[in-house]
């Protein structure tokens, strides 16, 4: 049986970052999902589709931190390459007792976005909890996953 090879682990056994400089130039996008149920008490709350607590409007709040934390993902994943995001959006919707999250980032480059478009899923979801813990912290963060990748090496698609 042969040993899987990890991308981030030298001949060594050292933690290395990838080289991307042989790869081609290509034009890259990722989407992302997280699920935050609030609960029925946060969701009675919610009119128009926006939630207004005493720290301001969660919705529009977590949208912009969404796109900030997409654009410094570099500096909080260990080798994970600094790029120019040239797009990230994150829209919210409701569904039952839950706010989803969608999000996604594209650039044309060596490398891809998925770490982008799932850490703008994450701090979004963070922000709906820290400006929605006032009201309940029966807050659960359900899960973070990638939708759909492009771009790269292979494709994906949940």
């Amino acid at each position: 049986m042969s040993k899987k090879k990890f991308t981030h682990i030298d001949t060594s056994g050292n933690p290395t970052m990838v080289d991307v400089s042989g790869k081609n130039i290509t034009k890259r996008t990722a989407s992302a999902q997280a699920t935050v149920n609030v609960g029925a008490k946060i969701i009675r709350l919610i009119k128009d589709n926006e939630l207004i607590t005493k720290k301001g409007p969660v919705f529009q709040t977590a949208i912009i931190a969404g796109v900030m934390g997409a654009k410094k993902t570099s500096s909080l994943i260990p080798f994970c390459h600094p790029i120019g995001l040239e797009d990230c959006q994150v829209k919210i919707h409701v569904e039952g007792n839950k706010i989803i999250i969608d999000s996604s980032a594209t650039i044309t480059s060596k490398t891809g976005v998925e770490m982008e478009a799932l850490t703008a899923a994450s701090i979004a979801a963070l922000t709906v909890y820290d400006m929605c813990k006032a009201l309940s912290h029966n807050i659960i963060i359900e899960e973070i996953k990638l939708m759909e990748k492009t771009g790269g090496k292979k494709d994906f698609k949940r």
